[in-house]
């Protein structure tokens, strides 16, 4: 691992510098797209050195897509509230005519066929794409280091880990690089960063969002979601992507609600309780985790506790699914160039090819039987569940080194202990910033709600924060 970086890197951007505003301030000819790109990379320019968000800065591109934008709305065109909005992502999509690393040493530099089925909704929603964003080696690592890119380190110590896999996601809009940007999450990859960098991060119902075009690590678990600043903008972003793709044949054939509309009242009679019994927690967390459910009784009413006692076999069969379906699709390279890969991705992918077709049967079979169960029991009782996002302080890089030897288990299960479970049960879940640890990085909470319930979640999200305003 890398010397880590010292303190006093680029301050985090501010809460208020809102996407939503920005499109506001655009679509009012207050401010120019361009001059927000140009704003933007600055910006990212500023932020790279030390906390290494992106792993290419495609300035002149970005600027001409903005010179686009105003030229289009010069013309009377607004695309809508995406219009000319730097934003920048993972780089797990594929690009058409540009090279996807995901992170890694392994492919070669080839550029892509296509444009990710997500990158051309955002395309036609009219927002700018500043370049690809730094993340865990393939797509794989809670911590957002990487051997072959250089660490993504934390927005506000840059000496503690940024989370992951989407770190370079959470790290440039953090940063104020970027206004959102999308990541993927296959056991907490968008909430965890979301979490230690102290904004938003949606994993959206399994199927919502189409993932054609992005690089899997399970194709049962995968999710893609926003990352922003502020729960409207999630709902802005998540409001471009989300819908029916006959290209992925997971991908629901839902209604897709008005987020953005529904979220100033999307939250009335909603019953909110602590999702209980998965303690220990760091102190500070438990503390801001009781002040947050405080905040959630005053406004919505008493908070009840609810439990789920299968929540650890959730985790376990979810591990079992990411393990098989990682090793299928990586075997055939950890076979012909082991060397490409860090010793924490091979240790954690390796195994699934030993792993009984059985077991994996039984962990695809068990999935809906256990959803039924957290239907009718926790969430029979409550619309939204709340628990901690990460259980433990945002470790420095030091701490969290999955390349020591015997490490990266521990580290990873460290981390993850509490969003896993959650995508094995294909639920929404968003995590929100809810207070600060002993050190001064940010705590997360999760919402978890029902099936294709992102309204009530952004609505609930927004009321808190409202409230704590």
């Amino acid at each position: 691992m890398r010397d880590a970086a010292p303190r006093g890197g680029p301050s985090p951007a501010p809460a208020h510098d809102s996407l939503a505003r920005a499109s506001a301030l655009i679509r009012a000819g207050t401010v120019s797209a361009e001059t927000l790109t140009r704003q933007a990379l600055a910006r990212a320019a500023q932020v790279q050195p030390t906390l290494n968000p992106f792993i290419a800065i495609w300035g002149e591109r970005a600027l001409e897509q903005a010179r686009e934008r105003d030229r289009e709305l010069a013309q009377g065109h607004w695309r809508g509230p995406l219009h000319g909005i730097p934003l920048a992502h993972k780089d797990c999509f594929t690009r058409a005519g540009l090279p996807m690393t995901v992170g890694s040493k392994v492919f070669p530099d080839t550029p892509g066929d296509t444009d990710a089925a997500v990158l051309r909704r955002l395309e036609t929603a009219g927002a700018v794409d500043l370049g690809p964003l730094n993340l865990s080696e393939m797509v794989s690592g809670p911590t957002g280091q990487n051997p072959h890119w250089g660490d993504c380190c934390n927005a506000h110590d840059p000496a503690r880990v940024a989370g992951g896999s989407s770190s370079g996601s959470a790290v440039a809009v953090a940063s104020g690089a970027v206004f959102g940007s999308l990541g993927s999450d296959t056991g907490g990859s968008i909430r965890l960063p979301a979490s230690m960098n102290g904004i938003y991060g949606l994993k959206p119902t399994y199927g919502l969002v189409s993932r054609q075009g992005c690089f899997p690590r399970a194709w049962s678990l995968d999710c893609i979601g926003p990352l922003a600043r502020s729960p409207l903008d999630c709902a802005l972003l998540l409001q471009a992507v989300a819908g029916h793709d006959a290209d992925d044949s997971s991908s629901l054939d839902a209604p897709v609600p008005d987020y953005a509309a529904t979220i100033g009242g999307g939250a009335a009679g909603t019953r909110v309780a602590l999702l209980d019994g998965l303690d220990p927690y760091d102190d500070a967390i438990a503390a801001a985790l009781d002040a947050y459910m405080q905040r959630a009784a005053a406004v919505f009413g008493p908070s009840g506790r609810a439990r789920f006692d299968d929540l650890a076999a959730c985790y376990a069969m979810g591990d079992v699914i990411a393990k098989v379906e990682g090793a299928t699709m990586h075997g055939e390279w950890m076979r012909r160039t082991p060397q490409r890969y860090s010793q924490a991705v091979y240790s954690r992918t390796e195994p699934g090819l030993h792993i009984p077709a059985v077991r994996y049967a039984e962990a695809l079979l068990a999935r809906g039987k256990l959803l039924e169960a957290w239907l009718a029991g926790p969430m029979a009782r409550a619309d939204v569940l709340v628990c901690p996002t990460v259980p433990i302080q945002v470790p420095t890089r030091a701490e969290a080194d999955m390349e020591g030897q015997g490490r990266v288990f521990g580290v990873v299960a460290a981390i993850t202990r509490l969003t896993r479970a959650f995508n094995y049960l294909g639920l929404p879940v968003l995590s929100v910033p809810i207070g600060k640890d002993a050190n001064g990085m940010p705590i997360g909470a999760q919402l978890i709600g029902r099936p294709l319930s992102e309204a009530r979640l952004l609505a609930v999200a927004h009321a808190l924060a409202e409230a704590a305003a």
